[in-house]
């Protein structure tokens, strides 16, 4: 690999027209190529895409692993692949942090970035967490499949960590996190429940034990006050209801949703998984 690598960027966008053009001044900031990934957008994201000069690919949506695979594909020559998220952008001074690490003549498969998760919550904005993410990938590692339909993290691999931050959009809308986290939790449930996977604890302690990881050991309470605590409560409850969903498929549930998953039609999943969590009855939790 050469002294100085070339890299190549990606983001995957929906209706994000709001926080995207940040994200994408980042990208192009640091990388030398970037795609962006266009998942059926009405909003004037594309436009905004197309206006910066940044190459657009059309989606149908397949989950976020198959749009990673898709975006690498996409991407011209390139020894790492570097991406954000559409509600993401890079901390003051990154520009100079990655040129300092293409002159280090890097080699690890994997480089760690922390990303700072920001809530916005009648007014106020605090810093809710700070969690460290792989972020700059070698492009021989970045093997996102159509398999990952959630968490789509790659296999842990050596790594090391890049001095600079992401910051992260994370909350400003109650109704929005929690339909998003009950899909995530649904599609999580499926793929475990594929696997076999059983929880030996059940779902009623996930939630208090995320609120104590967020609202304590991270810090989000000192910062934000009982907003951030409610905010650690709603954020532990799509780990309620990872088990939650699926305990109910052990038990026979969403028939329909595992026979389009074993056949491999992830179009059609997206689909009756949103439909799904809208009809079907929520654990008792608070929020």
């Amino acid at each position: 690999m050469a002294s100085s690598p070339r890299i190549g960027g990606f983001v995957i966008f929906g209706n994000s027209r709001e926080t995207l053009g940040d994200c994408l001044t980042s990208l192009l900031a640091v990388c030398d190529e970037v795609v962006a990934v266009d998942s059926d957008t009405a909003d004037g994201s594309a436009e905004l895409v197309e206006s910066r000069g940044v190459r657009r690919v059309n989606h149908t949506w397949r989950g976020f692993g198959a749009a990673r695979a898709l975006a690498v594909s996409a991407l011209g020559p390139c020894d790492y692949v570097f991406f954000l998220d559409a509600d993401e952008y890079l901390a003051d001074g990154a520009a100079a942090t990655f040129a300092a690490w293409r002159e280090s003549a890097p080699t690890l498969p994997h480089y760690r970035m922390q990303r700072r998760d920001w809530a916005e919550i009648e007014g106020k904005r605090f810093l809710f967490r700070r969690e460290t993410r792989t972020r700059l990938i070698r492009r021989d590692c970045a093997t996102w499949s159509d398999a990952m339909i959630v968490h789509e993290a790659l296999p842990r691999r050596k790594s090391a960590v890049l001095e600079t931050a992401i910051e992260h959009r994370f909350y400003r809308d109650g109704d929005e996190l929690r339909q998003k986290q009950r899909f995530y939790a649904l599609l999580w449930a499926l793929r475990a429940h594929r696997a076999g996977r059983r929880s030996p604890f059940g779902a009623r302690v996930r939630q208090p034990l995320h609120w104590v990881r967020n609202a304590l050991l991270k810090g989000a309470l000192w910062r934000g006050g009982l907003a951030a605590s409610d905010l650690a409560w709603v954020v532990g409850e799509q780990h309620a209801l990872k088990y939650h969903f699926l305990d109910a498929l052990h038990a026979g549930g969403f028939e329909e949703c595992v026979s389009t998953f074993a056949r491999g039609d992830l179009s059609e999943l997206f689909g009756l998984v949103r439909d799904a969590v809208d009809r079907f009855p929520s654990p008792r939790v608070k929020g």
